[in-house]
Formats: C-alpha cells, sequence, structure tokens
C-alpha cells in the first residue's frame, strides 16, 4: 500500500504508468477490430476445437480468433529477434556487433531484427490466411482482398512493434512482455466464465485442488525467479599518490533463472511452427505431401510428444539464452582489469572455466523448473479435467515473471527518487 501510495506521489513514475496502461488500451481496442472484409462468424467454433491455434490466440491478445487488424500480435517480432540471436553463433560479426560493441552496437542488432520482421509477418499472414481459407472457416479471397489483408496485419505487426518500443523506453519492463502480458490477462476472464459455467459441485474437491496448485506454482515462480548464486570477489588494494583503493569484498550475483521469461516465449514459437505448417499442407493434392503434413500434425497432438518437446525446448532455451546474456569470459576479464578475483581461482582463465562450469549447475536448475512448470499443466489436466484454462501454468510464469520486472524496475525508480 505505501508503494501504491509513493508511485502515485511521484509525478514522473505515475505518468509513465499511465502511458503505459493507455498503450495498451490501444492494443486493445486494435485487438477488437476486424480486417475489412471478412466474416468472422465461423471462427469461434474452429478455436474452440483446435488446441493449437488457441494457444497462438493466446499470445496475440485474443486478436486471431477475431481475425483482427493485429491477429499475428508480436509473433512476427520474436521469430525475428530468435533468428538473429541464433545468427550470432553462425556470423561471428553479429556476436560482436551485439556483445562487444556497447549499446549502438546492441541498437543496429535490434534493427536488424525489425527488419527481419516485415517479411516474417507477410509470411505468417499468408500462411495463416490460406490455412483458415482451406479450412473453410472464411470464404475465399479476390486478389484485392487478399492485398488488403496482408498489407494490413503487416502494418499491425509494426504498430505492435512500435508500441513496444515506446513502453521500453519508459524503462518500466520490456515493452514486448508486457504486451503478452496484457494479451494472457485479457484470456483469463473467459477462462474463469467458462469454469464457473461448466460448473459442477461433485468436482469441489477437484477445483479446490486445482486453486491450490496454481497459488503453488505462483510462489515457486516467484522463488526461482528472484533465487542467485553469490559468487564472492575480493579487490586488492592498489595505491595511486597518496590515494588508497579497493581492498573491499564483494559479490558477483548469478540468476537460478537469468533468462527469465523468454525461454517459454521461444519454446512455444518454434514447437508451434511446424503444427502450423503442416496445417498449412494438410489438404495438399500431392497425396505424399499430404501424408506427411497429417502425420506431423497427429504426432503433435500427441499430448505427450508435445510435452516432452515442450520441455526439451525450454531447457535447451533456458541455457541458449543465458550463454547469450552472461558471457564468463568477459565478466572474468572485466574482474581481472579492476584487480579482483575469486578467492583460491586465479585470475583470468582459471576464473572464466570456473564461472561457466558455476553456471551450468545453477541453470540447470532453472532450466528443469522452468521445463517442469511449462508441462505441469497438462498432467494437472490429465488428473482434474479441467481444460478451459489453455495455456495453464505457461500463462502463469509469464504473468508472474513480467509482473516481478516491472515491480523491480518501479522499486529501482522509487530509490532513485529517494535518494
Amino acid at each position: 500500500m505505501n508503494r501504491f501510495i509513493k508511485i502515485l506521489k511521484t509525478p514522473d513514475i505515475r505518468n509513465k504508468l499511465l502511458f503505459i496502461m493507455g498503450l495498451l488500451v490501444v492494443f486493445r481496442v486494435f485487438a477488437a477490430v476486424p480486417i475489412p472484409g471478412i466474416d468472422t462468424s465461423r471462427l469461434k467454433e474452429f478455436f474452440d476445437d483446435n488446441q493449437l491455434f488457441s494457444l497462438v490466440n493466446t499470445f496475440t491478445g485474443g486478436g486471431l480468433d477475431s481475425l483482427s487488424i493485429v491477429m499475428l500480435g508480436v509473433g512476427p517480432y520474436i521469430t525475428g529477434s530468435i533468428v538473429m540471436q541464433l545468427l550470432t553463433f553462425i556470423f561471428p560479426q553479429l556476436e560482436q556487433m551485439y556483445k562487444y560493441e556497447g549499446e549502438a552496437g546492441r541498437q543496429r542488432f535490434n534493427q536488424y531484427s525489425r527488419l527481419l520482421t516485415v517479411p516474417l509477418a507477410v509470411l505468417q499472414g499468408y500462411g495463416f490466411m490460406v490455412l483458415l481459407t482451406r479450412q473453410g472457416v472464411i470464404d475465399p479471397l479476390s486478389s484485392f482482398q487478399w492485398m488488403t489483408a496482408l498489407s494490413v496485419v503487416t502494418a499491425g505487426t509494426i504498430f505492435l512493434m512500435w508500441l513496444g518500443e515506446l513502453m521500453s523506453e519508459k524503462n518500466i519492463g520490456n515493452g514486448i512482455s508486457i504486451m503478452i502480458f496484457a494479451g494472457i490477462l485479457s484470456g483469463f476472464p473467459n477462462a474463469i466464465r467458462q469454469s464457473l459455467f461448466v460448473y459442477d459441485s461433485s468436482q469441489l474437491t477437484t477445483y479446490v485442488g486445482f486453486v491450490v496448485i496454481a497459488i503453488i506454482v505462483v510462489a515457486g515462480v516467484v522463488y526461482i525467479t528472484e533465487a542467485q548464486r553469490n559468487i564472492p570477489i575480493n579487490y586488492a588494494k592498489r595505491v595511486r599518490g597518496s590515494k588508497v583503493f579497493g581492498g573491499v569484498s564483494t559479490y558477483l550475483p548469478m540468476r537460478v533463472n537469468s533468462a527469465g521469461v523468454m525461454p517459454i516465449i521461444f519454446a512455444l514459437s518454434i514447437l508451434l511452427f511446424p503444427g502450423m505448417i503442416a496445417n498449412f499442407f494438410a489438404n495438399s493434392n500431392v497425396a505424399v505431401i499430404s501424408r506427411v503434413a497429417n502425420f506431423i500434425n497427429d504426432f503433435l497432438q500427441n499430448q505427450t510428444v508435445y510435452g516432452v518437446l515442450y520441455f526439451l525446448l525450454v531447457v535447451l532455451f533456458t541455457y541458449f539464452y543465458t550463454a547469450v546474456t552472461f558471457d564468463p569470459k568477459s565478466i572474468s576479464e572485466n574482474i581481472q582489469k579492476q584487480g579482483g578475483y575469486i578467492p583460491g581461482i586465479r585470475p583470468g582463465q582459471p576464473t572464466a572455466q570456473f564461472m561457466t562450469h558455476l553456471l551450468n549447475r545453477v541453470t540447470l536448475v532453472g532450466a528443469a523448473f522452468l521445463g517442469i512448470i511449462a508441462v505441469l499443466p497438462q498432467i494437472v489436466r490429465g488428473f482434474t479435467g479441467i481444460t478451459t484454462f489453455t495455456v495453464g501454468g505457461t500463462s502463469i510464469l509469464i504473468v508472474v515473471s513480467v509482473a516481478l520486472e516491472i515491480m523491480k524496475s518501479i522499486d529501482a525508480q522509487l530509490s532513485m527518487y529517494e535518494y
């Protein structure tokens, strides 16, 4: 309560929050505006019966099930960011730009991600429209309608990307994460209403158990997100003129989950891609292509296979994103340049090897936790039979992680004003 009062009394922070909330309102308004010339009357039944597209719809903020002008959400931008991050392992120039050229290099790197978003938005928009047309959900479109629809959805994605950048500039969390956060929250009231609509008094114990599990998941997410391994750092004394520098002891924090919510988002983006391609070619006139597409589609519909792949991708992307954001070699070099050392470890290469070994062990705990939380809802739905919460633990994980990030950003700015 005191924190909320401080926020209201601090004009700068209050105005930033109001600005972000205003942009989120704009986002929700655009998510309710359908593409011109599209009949959306048959879409609801299709999305109710298709788990894959219900999942995609959740992360677009409910813009896909109405074929709104922002139907793709920020998905193409996330995909573009994933592609650019992967390319850093292939092209040393991109790695040099992202890791070692400072803020100017990261800005150029992000600009390439934005440029890559445009063709990806066109491809994804075209794929969605063709798939829905082949499924008989929407009527065949004329050439003019195709051009209009693709132009509108591409512009919608660029518009949301711009909104996300405006939010990020306010230093109240990552704008793209906040938009995904808002999109997930927008689906919660409908999920709760559906759960209450199908409520059966004989299953009261099941619903209570579901709520208890949700609370435990939230507590676990908070604990793992805040957990860190402190590495002690000692700095030798240095004499410059008549002044003595150093001679202090501190620590380097190594978070258990330093990747945050990004592994979940990356894993979902990659996991949904084969299913979308398979659905696209399922009704192909070529028999071989149709059989392969249907096999892939049936394979991914298997909940056990889906859960295993989801878990492995989350673990993989946790290690991948941690490797991109936390470089033990450069950190050990910076510590050595400042006259610091880890007690019992020689400076330089031994320090980098020690930090790499420690990072792998710590990240394993965070990666395993994220993977278990990601697949836990499927296990819970199998025992409870509650299917109205489509994404379950993944939604909770993203919502809690983004909420914690926003709270930390606000606390940091409040501390600055107090000083």
